[in-house]
């Protein structure tokens, strides 16, 4: 586009003196102000200033980020905010950070027992308390009974009992599955049961009792090379009704879901030599928030 092209510029009829135009009597052409060259278009910033400007918006982003993300250090207040919200609408780190509280260190019958008398005691019961009922022990009638004796109530157990063995002593279920009527492996292959727990919320308690959902990942099946039921892994939630009983955590009763599920990455199964390796050598934990 000419500079004839936009208003006020080209028009050799126009006289008088106006600001902007050449003298009097002669063609006159308005001048952008300022420096007619380089300067006309130039913003009011300096390249300096701008970047500056930019460094110092990533800075406070980066300080706004911070603050969000850090909890669980006292700082936060029960105070409302100028929305009528306070802060424990907001999900808070306690959920899911340790407690801080030591692991019990007392056993019966090889699973952790002496649990804390409030939730974070609840939640570490529940936890323990999943992976000896999804253990490959729980496949052996004398350890069965351990198991249940120790993680069920009195008054629950022996009903409990009765249900399982019942159902570990199945021919058809242990066949399914790929065990001998015995509940062990075939020769030359390695049984693989295991429930490892992924987190823990308490959904309701009081001051004997508790409900703690455990979300955990399990892994079973068969590791060996004839193996027709291979280690494969599951993702369940069990939801734990607990009682103070005898100065400790009891199960009264469990329900289970399915999930959540979380999407797989596309990985190559490990050779059954080296799943086998890793059920040997690696041990499980005791758990504790």
């Amino acid at each position: 586009m000419s500079l004839g092209d936009e208003h006020g510029y080209g028009d050799t009829a126009r006289t008088g003196d106006d600001d902007g135009y050449g003298g009097s009597g002669q063609t006159r052409t308005r001048l952008p102000d300022g420096d007619p060259y380089g300067g006309a278009r130039r913003s009011g910033r300096s390249p300096s200033r701008s970047l500056i400007t930019v460094v110092g918006v990533v800075v406070l982003l980066i300080a706004a980020i911070a603050f969000a993300n850090r909890g669980g250090d006292g700082s936060a207040s029960t105070a409302g905010n100028e929305s009528g919200s306070t802060s424990a609408d907001k999900p808070q780190t306690s959920t899911t950070a340790a407690s801080g509280t030591k692991p019990v260190e007392s056993k019966a019958g090889g699973i952790p027992t002496g649990y804390a008398h409030d939730e974070q005691g609840a939640q570490s019961a529940a936890a323990n308390y999943s992976v000896a009922l999804g253990s490959t022990d729980m496949f052996t009638k004398a350890r069965r009974h351990d198991i249940v004796n120790t993680v069920y109530a009195p008054d629950v157990a022996a009903a409990r009992q009765t249900d399982l063995d019942s159902a570990y002593s199945s021919e058809k279920f242990l066949t399914n599955i790929g065990l001998t009527k015995n509940g062990t492996a075939p020769s030359g292959q390695t049984f693989v049961s295991r429930i490892i727990p992924v987190g823990t919320k308490v959904t309701a308690s009081g001051t004997d009792s508790a409900t703690v959902e455990v979300w955990y990942t399990s892994l079973f099946g068969l590791s060996g090379d004839s193996s027709t039921n291979p280690v494969s892994e599951s993702w369940y939630t069990t939801a734990y009704e607990l009682k103070w009983i005898d100065n400790d955590w009891k199960i009264t009763d469990f329900q289970q879901t399915d999930g959540p599920v979380p999407v797989g990455r596309d990985q190559k199964a490990s050779t059954a030599d080296d799943m086998t390796k890793a059920v040997e050598e690696y041990g499980g934990f005791t758990y504790a928030r």
